[in-house]
C-alpha cells in the first residue's frame, strides 16, 4: 500500500488537482493507496465516486499540517505501507517513518533565497527522501541550484487525461459568441502576475491594428483580475478580449477548441515560477499551439518553432513579433497539427511508466 499526501486535490480545480488526481487514479490501478487531502466543502460527492479511501483533514492551515501528519503517523503504525508520496516538500515535515519517501517538486515552492530559512527546510526533507519527482528539466535544475543532491532528482512531465469529446451545444454556444472573430487567442489560468496576462493585452493593442477582428479569449480568475479589466478598457479593447469565470468544463473545452493559439509568455514574478504549464498540453490535445514563456518549464511542453513558439515573456515586442509570426499565413495550423501529435507522449498511461521505475 501507499500513502500519498496532498494539499491540492479535487473536487478543487487546478493544474496541481488534476495532476494529482491522475497520478491517484493511476497508482490505485497499480497498487492498494489512501489519500489524505485537505478539506474541501463540496467533497462528499466527489470521495464517494472515487475507487480509493480518501481521509479530508481540515482546519486552518497551520494546524491542518500537524493534524494530517498525526494522522499518518498512526496510520503507519496500524498498517503495512510501502511508501509516502507527497505533492509537497512541507506535508513530509512532520511525518516520523523509515518507509520511502517520494516528493513531487513544481517550482515555486522551492524557489526560496539559497540560505534562507526556507531554503534550508526544504533541503533537509528533500535529501533525506528517496526520490524527487520534478515536473520540468527547468524545475529539476532548480533544485539542483538550491541545494537538493543531483542524485536524487528525476523529471517525471505531468501526465494528460484523455483529451474529453466536445459537447455539440457548447461548440454551438462557442460559435454564436465569437461568430466572425478571428484569429483567436485564449488563456485558461488563473489571473496572476506571472502568467502575464497584462503584457499579452499590451500586445493586442498593435495586433488589433493588423487583424481588427481579432479576440483574447481569458478563462479564470484571481487576484490580477480588476487590474487586467482596468487595462482592457484604458486600452480601449473591450471589443477584443472577453472574460469568462465559474463556467462548466464543456464550455471551457469548447473555447479552447475553437481558438487558434493558446497563449501564455509565463514570467518569474518574485518567487512564483511556472515549473511547467499542463495547459500547453491540454490546449496541444485539441490541436491548439501554444506562445509560452522562456522563464519556467514551458519548454517542456512546448516543442519551439514546431508545436508554438517560445519567447520572453518580460519582452513586450518579442511577445508581439512571436503572436504575429504563428497569426500571418495561418502558421497556427500547422503548428497545430504538430502539437497535437506531440502530445501524446504525456497521457498517464505513458507517464505513469516513469512512476512505476522508480516505486519499484
Amino acid at each position: 500500500m501507499y500513502i500519498i499526501v496532498t494539499r491540492t486535490f479535487p473536487p478543487e480545480l487546478g493544474g496541481m488537482q488534476s495532476l494529482m488526481w491522475g497520478l491517484s487514479r493511476e497508482m490505485s490501478k497499480n497498487f492498494m493507496i489512501k489519500i489524505f487531502a485537505d478539506y474541501h466543502e463540496n467533497h462528499k460527492d466527489f470521495d464517494e465516486q472515487a475507487s480509493f479511501s480518501i481521509e479530508r483533514v481540515g482546519g486552518i492551515k497551520f494546524l491542518r499540517k500537524i493534524r494530517k501528519a498525526q494522522l499518518i503517523n498512526e496510520f503507519l503504525k496500524e498498517n503495512k505501507v510501502e511508501g509516502i508520496i507527497a505533492d509537497h516538500w512541507k506535508s513530509l515535515e512532520l511525518i516520523k517513518t523509515d518507509k520511502k519517501k517520494y516528493c513531487l517538486i513544481h517550482g515555486k515552492e522551492i524557489n526560496h533565497p539559497v540560505g534562507s530559512s526556507l531554503n534550508k527546510r526544504f533541503i533537509k526533507v528533500l535529501n533525506n527522501v528517496e526520490k524527487v519527482i520534478a515536473n520540468s528539466k527547468y524545475t529539476k535544475n532548480l533544485a539542483i541550484n538550491n541545494g537538493v543532491e543531483q542524485s536524487k532528482v528525476i523529471v517525471i512531465n505531468p501526465g494528460a487525461d484523455p483529451f474529453q469529446e466536445l459537447n455539440k451545444k457548447s461548440l454551438e454556444k462557442v460559435e454564436s459568441l465569437l461568430k466572425v472573430k478571428t484569429p483567436r487567442l485564449i488563456t485558461v489560468s488563473r489571473f496572476d502576475k506571472r502568467k502575464n496576462h497584462e503584457k499579452v493585452i499590451m500586445a493586442l493593442r498593435n495586433l488589433k491594428q493588423l487583424y481588427p477582428d481579432i479576440v483574447y479569449i481569458c478563462v479564470g480568475y484571481g487576484d490580477e483580475e480588476k487590474n487586467i479589466k482596468k487595462l482592457v478598457e484604458e486600452l480601449d479593447l473591450t471589443s477584443q478580449v472577453m472574460f469568462f469565470k465559474d463556467i462548466s468544463n464543456d464550455l471551457k473545452n469548447a473555447l479552447m477548441a475553437k481558438s487558434n493559439i493558446f497563449v501564455m509568455p509565463s514570467i518569474i514574478h518574485k518567487t512564483s515560477v511556472e515549473g511547467f504549464g499542463i495547459a500547453y498540453v491540454e490546449a496541444a490535445q485539441y490541436g491548439i499551439p501554444s506562445l509560452g514563456g522562456k522563464d519556467g518549464g514551458a519548454s517542456d511542453a512546448i516543442d519551439h518553432d514546431k508545436t508554438g513558439l517560445i519567447c520572453d515573456g518580460n519582452n513586450l515586442d518579442e511577445i508581439y513579433s512571436s503572436l504575429n509570426s504563428m497569426i500571418e499565413n495561418k502558421k497556427y495550423i500547422e503548428l497545430g497539427k504538430n502539437a497535437k501529435e506531440y502530445v501524446s507522449k504525456f497521457q498517464w498511461d505513458k507517464t505513469f511508466e516513469e512512476y512505476k521505475k522508480i516505486l519499484s
